[in-house]
């Protein structure tokens, strides 16, 4: 069975009067006053709540893991050789220093996926830069491996003519700040890991009162525009012994380790050895999770609401059972749950 048709099954609607056209703060309203919706993969129940409270549905002794990659301002404006006008999205830096990239029409002022035949392989960018497309990533055709000359290092050039991938359900730009999680520290995702983003200071001190540890990963995000016959490529992932080291101790303790984000799901289970253990890891992460997948070192996770015929679906239907992930989509498309990196929250406990 191909991914199409696998992901065929969560092909629901969602009306676009649920997409998150902007951030909670353009309403007067705090990170964490966004709504979660909790759901319990031991009893199927489902709980409507607000992030601010996702402290008292967690316990002393369990851990919560958190991605601290910081989102990179991505998206450039660019001409090829035949002067078409373009964005580029830088998706990921390769080891040899060049990056995965993707080219994007410019349809109204916002970039649209790429139909048709490739741009030329020379690209001119904001501020006098410039980029070889040298080969297709795979074989697909809408990623491309890129080299790129801006005459700096890439993330000061970023800083100056870059700005924040924006898809077309958001309604304007905004600063790049509105895409950081209040924890990020390392620059390097394409896009916000964006599970993370109703995280506040006060959660993070509240979570600390209660008695729930709190432990870092680094897993750089590519762009997530995935069709539907798309599944993850490799990230890049770094994953401290000290953090292998708690999630290994909260499990023989009988805590539970929650993950914050599809993201570090898939570095946590990337980094489970074969005596069934987090160990400590430092390279790319190819892992895809489908719904045969067991679940060795997550309990239970803090994400969005995903995409009709999105691949992340895979990995929720081996935490959470094809019906009960059904379920608590069709409990959140009726009670009018906010889509996208700006939206509401899904908390799933065990």
């Amino acid at each position: 069975m191909t991914a199409t048709a696998a992901l065929e099954r969560f092909a629901f609607e969602l009306p676009s009067s649920l997409e998150a056209t902007e951030p909670p703060e353009a309403h007067g309203l705090a990170r964490d006053a966004v709504r979660m919706l909790v759901t319990s993969r031991g009893t199927g129940a489902l709980v409507s709540s607000s992030f601010q409270l996702l402290p008292s549905f967690l316990e002393a002794g369990d851990l919560v893991v958190i991605n601290t990659s910081a989102t990179i301002p991505a998206a450039i404006d660019a001409t090829d050789d035949d002067g078409e006008r373009l964005v580029i999205h830088l998706s990921s830096l390769l080891d040899d220093g060049r990056w995965i990239v993707e080219p994007r029409r410019l349809d109204r002022g916002v970039a649209t996926r790429w139909r048709g035949s490739p741009p030329t392989s020379h690209l001119h960018l904001a501020g006098g830069a410039t980029a070889w497309l040298d080969e297709p990533l795979g074989s697909g055709e809408r990623l491309w491996i890129a080299r790129l000359d801006v005459g700096q290092r890439v993330l000061d050039w970023l800083a100056t003519h870059g700005r924040p991938i924006r898809y077309g359900y958001v309604s304007r730009r905004w600063p790049i700040g509105m895409y950081q999680n209040v924890y990020a520290t390392e620059p390097g995702s394409a896009e916000m890991p964006s599970a993370g983003r109703p995280f506040t200071d006060a959660i993070l001190t509240r979570l600390a009162a209660s008695g729930v540890g709190v432990a870092p990963i680094v897993l750089h995000t590519g762009v997530a525009s995935l069709e539907g016959d798309e599944l993850p490529y490799p990230e890049r992932l770094e994953l401290a012994a000290s953090t292998a080291e708690r999630v290994n101790a909260t499990r023989v303790a009988g805590g539970r380790v929650i993950a914050v984000g599809t993201t570090v799901v898939r570095g946590l289970e990337t980094a489970v050895g074969a005596d069934g253990q987090v160990h400590a890891y430092d390279g790319w992460t190819d892992l895809v999770i489908t719904p045969d997948h067991e679940m060795l070192a997550v309990d239970g996770m803090v994400t969005g609401w995903h995409e009709p015929v999105s691949s992340h679906l895979f990995m929720l239907e081996a935490m959470l059972g094809r019906e009960l992930l059904l379920g608590s989509y069709d409990a959140a498309l009726a009670m009018g749950y906010r889509w996208h990196e700006f939206g509401d929250s899904h908390l799933i406990v065990p």
